[in-house]
């Protein structure tokens, strides 16, 4: 996620410093030129997989040159650390209206799946592909990879924002931890989704109904002495 822009610095006279011309422009440029040469590789993705798709590919479906691709991204992964980054804004983005509407912990939770559901759609054919590069214990694409750390921190920061506004008090010792405890169960319903071949992955969505108040009902138990030792265990088994 990216930080919030700086305030202008004021001289004593209390006028803003003059700031490079076109500096804006180039900005906005450079930022049109990432986009395309992440589009261009999610289209290469879905149309020959990752492992048949090669920067240069990019580059040509970009219309960039391939040196003007290596520019942004260093490596094909790196790429695909973009594609991850734009998909947890998106998210980020699409639950707003949904965080700001209710405090229903069961709504909230559900419903920021769902929206997950909703945006990684279009990419459903080939995530099988990204899924069996990514589960190598040591890829860059693996969720818990270092280089996947600025996505991971993003979705763990949405999970974040669920619990901080709802309507469950679960225990501090739980309640720090709890974020990251519910984006491992995110991850376990994206690995239903790379599986599921049901029509618009219906089966996926049923999962999500079906578990989220049970979701809630372990939150609201939390205060519970053993599910306080059972979520400690499980915080130190799922660190990797």
């Amino acid at each position: 996620m990216n930080g919030s822009p700086s305030s202008p610095n004021f001289p004593a006279s209390g006028a803003p410093e003059a700031q490079p011309a076109g500096t804006g422009a180039e900005e906005r440029k450079s930022q049109r030129t990432r986009a395309a040469i992440v589009d261009a590789a999610q289209r290469l993705f879905r149309e020959r997989g990752y492992q048949g798709t090669t920067m240069r590919d990019v580059a040509a479906a970009a219309g960039v040159s391939t040196g003007n691709a290596y520019y942004y991204f260093r490596s094909k992964e790196e790429l695909v650390q973009g594609f991850y980054d734009r998909l947890a804004a998106e998210h980020a983005t699409a639950v707003e209206p949904l965080l700001a509407s209710t405090t229903g912990f069961t709504e909230r939770l559900r419903g920021t799946l769902t929206a997950w559901l909703r945006i990684a759609e279009p990419y459903h054919g080939f995530a099988g592909r990204f899924f069996a590069v990514a589960a190598q214990p040591d890829s860059p694409l693996s969720p818990f990879s270092p280089e996947s750390a600025a996505a991971r921190q993003a979705a763990v920061g949405i999970f974040a924002a669920v619990l901080a506004g709802s309507d469950v008090r679960p225990h501090p010792d739980i309640a720090e931890h709890l974020p990251e405890l519910l984006w491992l169960y995110h991850l376990g319903i994206v690995l239903f989704w790379v599986h599921d071949r049901s029509p618009g992955q219906a089966r996926t969505h049923d999962l999500v109904a079906g578990t989220a108040p049970l979701v809630t009902r372990l939150v609201r138990l939390s205060r519970l002495r053993a599910l306080r030792s059972l979520a400690a265990q499980a915080m130190a088994l799922a660190r990797p």
